[in-house]
């Protein structure tokens, strides 16, 4: 007599091939939102230092006045979407405080890096004059500073940036959404205000590079990857530390209120 045994049935696991492109086609729509927005963040915000008739020098509110408020256009737009970094310093804060994957973070900072080339390839095209031989719109130290204070000037503009990240983040201000693209586009204002005349204020590591890469000026070009790095990942680890409050700090409220100390 033969027994028959029902054998369980093989589960096929998904190749690692479907398994990308299965990740591709659910994340792409967002990886393609911080290409375009960061491509006008460049475009236009570059496009308000194109040095106007009759001026030998661009008047200093236009600049940090103009990437403020495409910041905010930007964030209106496309922050439901990707969250509108464009700014590699900014997913790296957002990667330390927990809201981005890894790999997420990598397609990220490729497509802010590429949207700031053609950004400012853009608006090569359509300047009525050549930008490159004045590096217009290019990010470097004022004459008189050494390249480490210039350094120093980075890493605390894109601290003062990543605490504003952290504090909109913070679960106790998740109902405080409202004018999130105001808070942003006045921030990146007042920032670009105060450093511009020192480092062109970047805080950014794509919005210097696409620049960099049409004009050849690749001056110094390392303080303003390695300060908005430093600046990204000390914000988000001091804002945990000292202010994000924890399930923890919440019970121990709770008990104070209620008298049970």
């Amino acid at each position: 007599m033969t027994i028959v045994r029902d054998l369980p049935e093989r589960v096929s696991k998904p190749s690692p091939v479907k398994n990308i492109l299965r990740w591709w086609s659910k994340e792409f729509k967002v990886i393609l939102a911080e290409f375009v927005s960061t491509t006008l963040l460049v475009f236009l915000g570059c496009m308000a230092n194109v040095p106007l008739d009759d001026f030998t020098v661009q008047p200093p509110m236009y600049g940090p006045i103009a990437f403020g408020l495409v910041v905010l256009f930007n964030i209106t737009s496309f922050g439901h979407i990707s969250g509108a970094h464009m700014n590699p310093s900014v997913t790296l804060s957002a990667i330390i405080w927990g809201s981005v994957s890894l790999p997420l973070a990598v397609m990220y900072v490729i497509a802010q890096c590429g949207g700031a080339i053609v950004g400012y390839g853009l608006l090569l095209s359509v300047s009525p004059i050549d930008l490159i031989p004045g590096s217009v719109c290019i990010t470097q130290p004022h004459m008189n500073h050494t390249m480490y204070q210039a350094l120093v000037i980075e890493i605390i503009l894109s601290t003062a940036l990543g605490f504003i990240n952290c504090a909109v983040w913070d679960p106790v201000n998740k109902e405080k959404q409202d004018a999130i693209p105001l808070k942003f586009g006045f921030t990146i204002a007042a920032l670009s205000l105060a450093g511009g005349p020192l480092t062109g204020a970047s805080m950014n590591p794509a919005r210097s590079l696409g620049p960099a890469v049409w004009t050849g000026n690749w001056n110094t070009h390392w303080v303003y990857w390695l300060g908005p790095a430093v600046g990204g990942a000390v914000a988000p680890l001091l804002y945990k530390v000292a202010w994000l409050e924890t399930k923890k700090d919440k019970d121990f409220e709770v008990q104070s209120s209620n008298g049970q100390m």
